[in-house]
């Protein structure tokens, strides 16, 4: 009898988001997500709200001693601090000429299409600009005063600078710090078990958020911004099928396509969750383990691009701009376009791991140009929506360069990337075995019984 081909988690994902789009709309075209009814407070806003939110929550919790500890084992695994920070100054390049493109491509696309032109200038929502903080205030607080309150805030650049110290603290110790050292790459494997343990529930938390999701967001609003949408769901998508892909061929020679089809797990969780923070497990392991990057080189570059690199939130404020503008009659011109550009790389580095990043960085950007902030309530009503896409493209983002400074730095294991079942084996691997399991209670128990 032939044996029955396990269906992958990838697959389960897929058709968990495909059923949660699916009754997502029907219990909002039906009206029975109305405000107050059985499916909306018991349904929607219960049992969905629930599944999904605990969900995305044990994904940030994992976050912090993933990093730490992934980062500490990658910069031990480097053993070079001059490796180290050639690694760090390649992917700050990389993203940075990324976001510069992916706006530029916002820009182009949305001046050519015409976007706003006619739009009749009326919001019923109240946008008010938080204030960013200033580029020397971001870099004092890249080093932390203290790091158990930085870890415990998830302020991601603190975490990183800390877990680079530890590392090169620990090389300058020597021989002497070995104990440390497999202390640190087990604590790191058992991290990544625990990302599988978390990923076991993945299909049904992003059914949950989805249906979620779509259920309260709906149509409505696609139809009334029907033109801002499409201009920039098209920019978006161009930049990760397109744009993306040719930089990952160009510095790195890898196929596109095999790419982009062993990324379609943390894409989808990226669109679920509006998150990059909370898709790095996902990130950090479909890049390892299906990508074969080292993870001396995946432990820097995922959650540093998970906190600087906003290509997908760069093409929205170059749309957003244009859109804004001709609506409001305002004339930019080539320098004010320029200076859009300048100000969203910028402003990409000066807000980093700001809440509420993408309007906050919008709000700079027209305050710079001479736009109405007020126009930013315009687009408020879409923006859930949009940002699940645009978080899609910034951990798409995040692997091009992951796969591009390791190819670079001969940290890139070509067969796993290219083996179509890389990584597979593992996603479901939450078993623990007999051996395994008799073999430790043995320890416990002689140490137990230690006079």
């Amino acid at each position: 009898m032939a044996e029955v081909k396990k269906i992958t988690l990838t697959t389960k994902v897929l058709m968990g988001m495909g059923l949660g789009i699916l009754v997502g709309l029907a219990f909002n075209l039906l009206g029975l997500n109305s405000e107050g009814s059985f499916v909306n407070m018991y349904i929607v806003n219960g049992l969905f709200f629930t599944i999904g939110q605990m969900f995305v929550t044990g994904l940030k919790m994992l976050v912090v001693p993933l990093v730490f500890f992934s980062l500490v084992t990658g910069v031990l695994g480097i053993g070079d601090v001059r490796a180290l920070g050639k690694v760090g100054g390649k992917s700050f390049a990389l993203y940075m000429l990324t976001t510069a493109i992916a706006i530029a491509l916002g820009i182009s696309i949305a001046v050519t299409v015409g976007i706003g032109e006619g739009v009749k200038m009326s919001s019923e929502v109240a946008f008010s600009a938080k204030e960013a903080p200033a580029l020397s205030a971001v870099l004092l607080d890249i080093i932390p005063s203290n790091i158990v309150n930085a870890m415990a805030l998830g302020k991601m650049l603190q975490i990183i600078f800390f877990s680079i110290l530890v590392g090169i603290s620990i090389l300058m110790v020597g021989k002497k710090a070995e104990p440390v050292v497999k202390l640190l790459e087990i604590s790191n494997e058992i991290m990544m078990k625990m990302v599988n343990i978390v990923m076991a529930v993945a299909p049904y938390a992003v059914f949950a958020l989805l249906a979620k999701a779509i259920s309260d967001l709906g149509l409505n609003l696609l139809v009334d911004l029907a033109g801002y949408v499409g201009v920039l769901i098209f920019a978006l998508l161009f930049h990760l099928f397109v744009t993306l892909m040719i930089v990952l061929k160009v510095f790195s020679g890898m196929n596109p396509f095999t790419f982009l089809k062993k990324m379609r797990e943390v894409q989808i969780f990226a669109f679920s969750t509006s998150s990059s923070n909370a898709t790095i497990p996902v990130t950090l392991r479909s890049v390892i383990d299906k990508l074969g990057v080292k993870n001396s080189v995946a432990s820097f570059t995922v959650p540093f691009g998970a906190t600087i690199n906003m290509d997908g939130t760069a093409i929205m404020q170059g749309v957003a701009t244009v859109f804004i503008a001709n609506a409001y009659g305002v004339e930019l011109g080539m320098v004010g376009y320029l200076t859009v550009i300048l100000m969203s790389v910028l402003a990409s580095i000066g807000t980093a791991g700001v809440p509420g990043v993408g309007l906050i960085m919008l709000s700079m950007v027209f305050s710079q140009v001479g736009l109405p902030i007020e126009g930013i309530g315009l687009i408020l009503g879409v923006d859930r929506l949009l940002d699940m896409i645009r978080t899609a493209v910034n951990v798409s983002g995040d692997a091009v360069v992951s796969v591009v400074v390791a190819k670079s730095e001969s940290a890139l294991d070509v067969n796993v990337y290219n083996d179509p079942d890389a990584g597979l084996s593992e996603e479901e691997d939450i078993t623990i075995e007999e051996s395994a399991e008799q073999a430790l209670a043995e320890v416990v128990t002689q140490t137990h019984n230690r006079d």
